[in-house]
């Protein structure tokens, strides 16, 4: 944690806090809700949300089923295993995801919408790849519905936020509406830290930008997900009771022009044998939609994007995603789509 002297730094200690449940509570709260989303979506692209609606039984829910499958036997969750699915879900036992092609030390499900598989066809994408069915385990059937749920629940917290903050910076609240709706392809990760790999790598996860276009992540009281700042370090991003830790993707960077930031963030593996336990929540539109440029009063200031060569950016938010998948899941990759990988690297 940044040590503080009586300067004109900016502290560290926390993210922006902002109560969604303002937009409610009449025109003044809801002009200042809009100044502050507005603040933490271009000057640190995080923030903590509160006041979302979801409830603290709805999270138990949620935890305990997640607890439940990572207390399940080992070949229960290797019977998920995620090599088993060209669609990229199910079990990743530790070790065996990447970022920036360093190995993460964490176990996770990776859960999608519950839809049939789609083999993309001659001429079609090979994104389509991603649509598919998830893998449950079989000894707790309350996981599924819970995870589902939580889907749900999410995604409409998720478009209620970018309403919201789309208003907040003079845009179109229900702009990017269409590309959303019944064929979004939001994304969520039952994850475990299960402490430090024990031969001084601390990545639980490398750094990295998030794809879409928010991220809402629910962590425990452990800590440990650090935010690079404007100063050039990464700060620790203490847990708030009840708060969502949320983040733009690089889908609203790219929307608008820079303007919205996509912040690179990490998890540093807990000390020892503690375990961590986090849900992200990814809110993605359809794989085949098309970002068109958001049209905003500020946009003659965007900066212009980041552009990273090893990075690049598609038009089709599919084509973003896959990418993503055969990076960080390389065992999934070679199995099933060795043929995009020429095309990937």
């Amino acid at each position: 944690m940044t040590s503080h002297t009586p300067t004109a730094t900016p502290s560290y200690d926390q993210l922006p806090i902002i109560d969604l449940s303002a937009a409610d509570r009449g025109p003044q709260a809801r002009a200042l809700l809009h100044a502050q989303l507005h603040s933490a979506a271009h000057d640190v692209g995080f923030f903590q949300l509160v006041g979302h609606g979801v409830t603290p039984a709805e999270t138990d829910a949620l935890v305990t089923a997640m607890r439940a499958f990572f207390a399940l036997p080992e070949a229960d969750r290797l019977a998920l295993d995620n090599v088993n699915s060209p669609h990229f879900r199910g079990y990743t036992r530790t070790g065996d995801e990447r970022t920036a092609g360093a190995r993460d030390w964490r176990d996770q499900l990776d859960i999608g919408a519950e839809r049939p598989a789609r083999v993309p066809g001659p001429g079609e994408p090979p994104y389509w790849w991603l649509q598919g069915p998830n893998q449950w385990p079989a000894a707790l059937p309350e996981l599924r519905t819970a995870a589902l749920t939580w889907i749900d629940r999410l995604s409409a917290v998720a478009e209620r936020l970018l309403h919201e903050l789309l208003t907040a910076i003079g845009a179109p609240a229900d702009f990017y509406d269409p590309i959303f709706g019944t064929r979004a392809h939001p994304h969520l990760k039952l994850v475990r830290y299960p402490g430090s790999a024990g031969d001084g790598t601390d990545q639980g996860v490398g750094a990295h930008k998030d794809y879409g276009f928010l991220t809402l992540l629910l962590q425990d009281t452990v800590g440990g997900l650090q935010v690079h700042r404007e100063d050039g370090l990464f700060h620790d991003v203490p847990p708030v009771q009840g708060a969502f830790v949320v983040n733009l993707g690089e889908l609203l960077e790219v929307a608008t022009n820079g303007y919205l930031l996509a912040t690179n963030h990490r998890v540093v593996s807990p000390p020892e044998a503690t375990e961590r336990f986090s849900v992200p929540f990814f809110y993605n539109p359809r794989l085949d939609a098309r970002i068109a440029p958001l049209p905003f009063p500020h946009a003659a200031k965007a900066p212009g994007i980041t552009t990273d060569p090893a990075n690049p950016l598609y038009a089709e938010y599919g084509y973003n995603e896959l990418k993503g998948k055969l990076r960080a899941h390389p065992l999934v990759a070679e199995r099933h789509h060795g043929n995009l990988l020429t095309s990937a690297a």
